[in-house]
């Protein structure tokens, strides 16, 4: 039996007549299927089985009304979901996000991108992901927790240890996942390792918090290392200021690097001088307990600046460090950086980089280390949270950290397998290749199911 040769616009076309109106959805399967549709052609069996159609397709979306109360004893509406979008090498495995901006379209997303980061981790987890347009900021510790509970009582039902294991995201931090715990467990009656992220004392992993940003910073001293060199001595800058953010600077300055910005939804922020351990707790001071602006630092380090309604991709750097949200630097961006002197980018957030901005650092052969990659630190410790789990035990913040640099650099290895061209590595082409053939391989051993 013979099959014609996929084609990228063709099989794009046939992708967004099928999930109309889901724009994140088709720009990361577009990013996958570039890369990987020259390699599929090339390899008759992923071609013959339809690998890439079905891995784009879900396994399964679940939706759900959420019915909670707020504390003047209003009830109010919000939706749920769950895509659950490939398990063929293990559990379903993706975060929460509780957010007012999320849609299915941009579960599909992260659903999708999951997959291949999971692979990538060599741990035995499929992808998942899910949320809420929930927001829980300016919500009381109650009304957060009603929500959590009546989120949990519908969700309860398609999740397990061994079907799918939610964890936090934007939104969903040690609070929402206690609370999230605390009533599957009541519902079910079992204490078991079905929410990583959960506080030490009740299951969780010591490094879990730091993982994506410590991630993050051990991938691109792979990358760098690949070319002979080191962090030390670079001048970092960094965008967000949350949990990925947070600690990707404290691990860039503990390697040598001078980091001069992160930034919030109002602008960025500008230290000429550095940001230290000192003024990083600062930081960590005003968005984790105060919940203020990071222009409120220039009150107490007054040689800094606050740029307003801007991104940090103006600055001169080394290192760039995308860690707030996507699509977060454009191709215009891209090309700043490029052009003052920038040698690698590294995703710490989940697609920050637009396709436009992509094919600038292609073409300028900078090392660029996408979010597949590059930010699977954070789930590759909810994986080992779920080993530590099921053996009910806990292992030391050394010993998670020993354990994640390892996982770091078998990704970095993957990558460089398949993605080194002549003088340079494609880091996006060995991501999305390297966590394709993992999962596709899987499937074809399972026949048509």
């Amino acid at each position: 039996m013979s099959f014609e040769k996929l084609e990228l616009e063709s099989f794009m076309t046939g992708l967004v007549r099928r999930n109309p109106g889901q724009p994140e959805f088709h720009q990361a399967v577009r990013e996958v299927a570039e890369k990987l549709i020259p390699f599929i052609n090339e390899n008759p069996k992923y071609l013959t089985s339809r690998i890439l159609e079905r891995m784009t397709e879900p396994d399964r979306v679940i939706s759900f009304r959420v019915l909670w109360e707020d504390d003047e004893g209003n009830v109010r509406v919000n939706r749920g979901h769950r895509v659950q979008f490939n398990g063929a090498i293990g559990p379903y495995k993706g975060g929460l996000r509780f957010d007012k901006s999320v849609t299915l379209g941009t579960l599909k997303f992260l659903g999708f991108e999951q997959v291949f980061k999971n692979s990538l981790t060599t741990l035995p987890m499929g992808g998942a992901k899910g949320g809420s347009d929930f927001n829980p900021k300016g919500k009381s510790d109650r009304e957060v927790m009603r929500f959590c509970h009546a989120f949990m009582t519908e969700l309860y039902r398609h999740i397990g240890k061994d079907t799918d294991v939610p964890a936090g995201d934007i939104g969903v931090g040690a609070r929402e996942v206690s609370f999230l715990f605390g009533q599957y467990k009541r519902i079910k009656n079992e204490f078991t390792g079905v929410l990583t992220g959960k506080g030490l004392q009740f299951g969780g992993s010591n490094a879990r918090k730091e993982a994506t940003g410590f991630g993050s910073v051990y991938f691109a001293k792979e990358m760098l290392a690949h070319r002979n060199d080191t962090i030390d001595g670079k001048v970092a800058v960094v965008s967000g200021s949350g949990n990925v953010a947070q600690h990707t600077v404290e691990k860039l300055i503990d390697l040598g690097a001078k980091v001069v910005t992160v930034s919030d939804r109002g602008g960025y922020l500008l230290d000429n001088d550095g940001i230290n351990d000192d003024k990083l707790s600062h930081i960590m001071e005003l968005k984790n307990v105060q919940r203020a602006s990071l222009k409120a630092y220039l009150d107490k380090y007054p040689n800094a600046e606050y740029h307003e309604d801007k991104r940090p991709w103006e600055v001169k750097c080394d290192l760039a460090f995308p860690s707030a949200t996507q699509n977060e630097l454009s191709g215009a961006d891209a090309q700043t950086l490029v052009d003052n002197g920038c040698i690698l980018v590294c995703e710490g957030a989940n697609m920050p980089t637009d396709i436009e901005g992509i094919k600038v650092f292609e073409k300028a052969q900078i090392m660029f280390g996408p979010g597949k990659a590059a930010n699977a630190g954070g789930v590759a410790i909810s994986g080992l949270e779920m080993t530590q789990n099921s053996m009910r035990l806990q292992w030391s913040f050394e010993e998670v950290d020993t354990r994640l640099q390892e996982i770091m650099a078998k990704i970095h290895k993957s990558c460089v397998k398949y993605g080194e061209e002549e003088g340079w590595v494609d880091y996006v082409k060995g991501a999305n290749i390297g966590g394709f053939v993992k999962v596709a391989d899987a499937m074809i051993a399972y026949g048509i199911i």
